[in-house]
């Protein structure tokens, strides 16, 4: 027996050799893995097949990936060394990038599979080199009437190093707006090639999912008035204590997977306009699906429930300049890591022995633990509403500021009243099973800008 253990070992120890052996003969780029990797998106991210994939690598169990784990790619012949992903943010395009990285149009095109640069679309991931990273730092653009020269005198440098850098055929080659890059210069000069109002924009956490926060940070020049759209909804500025201005716009969580407009409007004291739009990316927030059985057909009744989310959105649709939250929102649950559902979920609510039916999401999350336990409140704010109503039960909705609401539904006590001041923490109310429940719950929904998004973002993220 014990010589045959010694010859099973001997085999497997050849087989695990080969494979190793086979998958170092492969040669190519490698690849970090980012969070959010799985094996099938980077093969489709690359163009190669799933199987060579795999082989390259030594993997049989496409599900053991993990963040940060190297994979050689294969198929790409010439190209070698570590391979990164940046995201693409507003502001960015094609020929900017190639410029910032010095990254060969053709090695550019090769890793990322474009046909065309108006694939460029805010939260794209594209593929470049680890060691693409130059010492042109510093973004500027060419102003109207202004010579490629007269530019150059600014940067302390001169005409010839600014084409060579960025691919000019000449000092005339130039065109007003255009993003150009060059070393040194100061911080006011990285304006990403927006209009002149713009001194620099940026949108956190990309790529935005279905049910997301957009959070969108801009500088301006003095005396400017921000405005503009996120998808179809109008975004609203609030000052920051560093000068810069935020937005913050829920993404629906039904809203289909795709590119979608994202614009800025900056009006000068003038009361002229600059604009700058950019299609933005909005990914699948990867939501399951969920019956839930009734046994009365009245809280599906489309005459009870529109007017009643009417009332709810009316309330929340208001923007508040105020901020009553600090950063990261605390668990208004007795049982903080406890869900029963999360927000998103594909719901149908159907009503037993009928044919009536009624589809819809998840708008927030419901917590374990049942009749009579605290609810605390997430966030200091301001209670907007203290009432019962026939789908959500007794609700309240407290105001956090800059168009951020909670609500919380179906409680069987409500400790608070519209106008009152709260504190994270506070105790609100009492868990309960009033309204359309199938059992005694805490529902808690936050919306920002009139659009219900994933609590959980919220409470692990700081905002904004």
């Amino acid at each position: 027996m014990y010589k045959h253990a010694i010859i099973i070992f001997f085999l497997l120890s050849f087989a695990f050799s080969s494979q190793s052996v086979q998958a170092q003969e492969i040669t190519g780029p490698v690849y970090i893995v980012q969070p959010g990797d799985s094996l099938s998106s980077i093969a489709v991210r690359f163009n190669v097949n799933l199987t060579d994939l795999m082989s390259a690598n030594g993997i049989t169990d496409p599900n053991q990936l993990g963040a940060g784990q190297q994979l050689v790619i294969p198929g790409l012949e010439g190209v070698t060394g570590l391979l990164n992903t940046e995201v693409i943010n507003f502001g960015d395009s094609y020929r900017s990038l190639v410029r910032r990285t010095q990254i060969p149009q053709n090695l550019f095109k090769k890793l990322n599979h474009l046909v065309s640069p108006s694939e460029f679309y805010i939260g794209a991931p594209m593929i470049m080199p680890a060691n693409a990273v130059s010492d042109l730092t510093t973004r500027v653009s060419i102003g109207a009437g202004e010579s490629l020269l007269e530019l150059a005198v600014k940067q302390n440098t001169d005409a010839w190093t600014l084409a060579y850098y960025n691919q000019l055929q000449g000092s005339w080659d130039t065109i007003p707006g255009d993003t150009l890059f060059t070393t040194g210069g100061t911080i006011d000069q990285t304006i990403s090639g927006l209009p002149s109002a713009f001194i620099s924009a940026e949108i956190r956490d990309l790529p935005i999912k279905q049910g997301g926060t957009g959070v969108i940070k801009v500088k301006t020049i003095p005396n400017v008035t921000l405005g503009g759209i996120l998808v179809d909804h109008p975004l609203h500025f609030f000052p920051m204590d560093d000068g810069t201005q935020v937005a913050l716009q829920g993404v629906h969580a039904l809203l289909p997977p795709g590119v979608y407009p994202l614009r800025l409007d900056a009006t000068l004291p003038d009361g002229s306009v600059q604009s700058y739009e950019q299609f933005i990316v909005i990914n699948t927030g990867n939501y399951g699906s969920e019956i839930i059985p009734l046994n009365d057909s009245s809280t599906i009744d489309p005459a009870v429930t529109e007017p009643e989310l009417q009332q709810i959105v009316s309330i929340v649709s208001e923007e508040t300049p105020g901020r009553y939250w600090e950063s990261v929102l605390t668990n208004p649950s007795t049982y903080p890591d406890c869900y029963t559902s999360r927000y998103g979920t594909y719901r149908t609510y159907k009503v037993l022995n009928t044919e009536i039916q009624l589809p819809g999401f998840h708008t927030g999350l419901d917590f374990c633990g049942g009749e009579g336990l605290d609810i605390m409140a997430p966030a200091a704010g301001k209670v907007v509403f203290a009432s019962p109503l026939t789908v959500r039960g007794n609700a309240t909705i407290i105001d956090h500021g800059w168009g951020v609401y909670s609500g919380f539904w179906h409680q069987s006590k409500i400790n608070v009243e519209v106008g009152q001041i709260v504190q994270q923490s506070d105790v609100i109310g009492l868990v309960g099973g009033t309204g359309r429940v199938t059992g005694a719950h805490l529902h808690w929904e936050l919306w920002v800008n009139g659009i219900q998004v994933d609590p959980m973002d919220w409470l692990m993220l700081p905002y904004p």
